[in-house]
């Protein structure tokens, strides 16, 4: 069976709860562990969901922040569901011994 991951990035989280409250003020932190970002780079870090981080950049905010991975960054698994195949969401299967019979309509001679 096929499982969705996904995974939340918490480091504005966990700046907030350090008491840094610009993303600024983490340049000075991560070139202290021989990073050197620029500040439009450091926003996204902050603000955004990466796609891509090095292990470097991981173990610096950790080490910044004295957290594990677990802190920085949430995991979260599920199983995917399967679609049916066959027939559109929102359409009832009619058996055919339940449709109705076809009218016939016939003229009045009178």
């Amino acid at each position: 069976m096929k499982r969705q991951v996904d995974y939340t990035w918490r480091l504005a989280e966990l700046m907030a709860r350090h008491g840094l409250h610009n993303s600024t003020e983490l340049i000075p932190l991560l070139s202290e562990r021989g990073i050197e970002l620029s500040r439009p780079q450091v926003y996204r870090l902050v603000n955004q969901r990466p796609e891509r981080v090095s292990l470097q950049m991981v173990a610096a905010i950790c080490d910044i922040f004295s957290c594990g991975v677990e802190d920085l960054v949430t995991v979260t698994a599920a199983d995917a569901r399967r679609r049916k195949t066959g027939s559109a969401p929102n359409v009832v299967e009619l058996n055919k011994a339940v449709r109705p019979k076809r009218a016939r309509v016939i003229a009045d001679d009178d």
